[in-house]
């Protein structure tokens, strides 16, 4: 067997196409690979001050106004983040509403929408609110079906459903038909009821037209084409085109319970849905929503969104860690240690070349630095890193300090020392190493 043996080349290929210097990942379709089902646009809608709270955000009046005027900071005029749905059944929830059409109306770029139950009397609640949107729970599933109902069947189901679409669009509003547990319901349910949903709204204004919110609420979906109903993401897509609602009518709301939030996210949009509901920072109930900075970093790099102020998630994330709620150490993109390394290699690698060892321009897109704690396995990198991380200096690996302090961490660690050092604990150390003769200025 004979093999091609690998050449030289004079220059590295980084792939700039796929890895610019100063943007997220971009996909680059292999020729002719394009999906022609990709919709022109997607975008998301935010579930927060709804599924977040439910699944345990402790909200006030003022923090919820706080988290929607972030949300705004984030989204911009970039068109990314479109809506957020708001409960209306308690005084707190109805003055964040309030507060919230207040200053969409004054030129907040997110509107607020509503929630309620598929009931006649629920949608009474929202009549004279001000919005324009109300999403409406429609448990889809014979779990649901069959047992939430006294007495259960689909047939009821979709006859109470109707009724209270009948009353949201008689009053005015656009109806949004969150079809719970979508995942595992019969399709005999749910192109039959998509399809009456369209008939009766057909009389009223194309304002009024309804929206279809597929809901994977166990987080059972498979973002996989060849899946028989119910489980498959794109199919469940591509059927209910096919019974009529364009894609700019679909949105997906998945959880993340077996992992697969953000990557059936993906396979709805590739099947032709414009929408992702979900939560910046993934809050919801159980193991949280779609993290909404997430898909749209991958829909940037689709080429479907245009670009938010990532950077204010910061913010939020304190704004969380204020209220018992802040990210894991380890949660993607915005926890303490996602940009942190520990291992020697790596941190040789960031001093020779930072991109190697970042998946994209941390700092600038996220507005986060690029972390090294000191372990045991740090290494004198480690050290040379972190020192030119917070003084801008990079010392050879023969300086003597250098070289004396990395023998004293590494007499510790020796020593049975578990836990990592930190800048703060070699700064003063370290600070001499880099200062004009070993003497920090006064005040240092």
């Amino acid at each position: 067997m004979t093999h091609t043996p690998v050449q030289d080349v004079t220059a590295p290929d980084l792939f700039p196409a796929a890895f610019p210097e100063d943007a997220f990942p971009q996909v680059v379709w292999a020729p002719n690979e394009r999906p022609a089902s990709l919709p022109a646009q997607a975008w998301t809608t935010e579930t927060t001050h709804r599924d977040g709270q439910q699944g345990g955000l402790p909200l006030t009046v003022e923090t919820g106004l706080a988290i929607y005027d972030l949300m705004g900071r984030f989204s911009g005029q970039s068109g990314a983040l479109r809506q957020a749905e708001f409960f209306v059944y308690r005084p707190a929830d109805r003055a964040m509403l309030e507060g919230a059409l207040e200053r969409w109306h004054g030129g907040h770029p997110v509107e607020p929408t509503t929630w309620i139950r598929a009931t006649r009397s629920d949608a009474a609640l929202v009549a004279g609110l001000g919005v324009r949107e109300t999403g409406m729970l429609a448990s889809a599933s014979d779990y649901h079906t069959f047992y939430k109902f006294t007495p259960g069947g689909r047939a009821q189901a979709a006859r109470t459903y109707l009724d209270a679409v009948q009353a949201v669009l008689d009053v005015g509003l656009r109806p949004r038909l969150h079809l719970e547990d979508a995942t595992r319901a019969p399709r005999e349910f749910i192109l039959p009821f998509v399809e009456a949903v369209q008939t009766l709204a057909a009389a009223y204004p194309a304002a009024q037209a309804p929206r279809i919110r597929v809901c994977d609420t166990m987080g059972v979906g498979l973002p996989l084409d060849g899946v028989a109903w119910p489980r498959s993401v794109p199919r469940l897509m591509r059927d209910l085109q096919a019974a009529g609602v364009p894609g700019e009518l679909l949105e997906f709301h998945p959880h993340n319970d077996t992992h697969l939030v953000v990557a059936n996210s993906l396979s709805a949009v590739m099947a032709g849905c414009a929408a992702i509901n979900g939560t910046l920072l993934g809050k919801g109930e159980r193991t949280g929503n779609a993290p909404l900075e997430g898909v749209l970093l991958h829909l940037m790099g689709l080429g479907l969104s245009s670009g938010a102020d990532f950077t204010v998630l910061n913010e939020l994330n304190s704004l969380y860690e204020e209220l018992g709620q802040g990210v894991p150490a380890k949660y993607p993109l915005y926890g303490r240690d996602a940009h942190r390394t520990r291992a020697g290699i790596h941190a040789d690698g960031l001093n020779k070349f930072w991109p190697m060892y970042a998946p994209f321009n941390v700092p600038a897109l996220l507005g986060r630095p690029l972390e090294l704690s000191l372990t045991k396995d740090s290494g004198l990198a480690g050290l040379i890193f972190l020192i030119k991380a917070h003084t801008g200096t990079e010392l050879p690996k023969e300086h003597a300090g250098l070289r004396a302090l990395h023998a004293q961490l590494s007499a510790e660690f020796d020593a049975g020392r578990q836990t990592a050092a930190e800048w703060e604990e070699i700064a003063e150390r370290a600070l001499k190493l880099t200062a004009p003769d070993g003497v920090l200025p006064s005040g240092a």
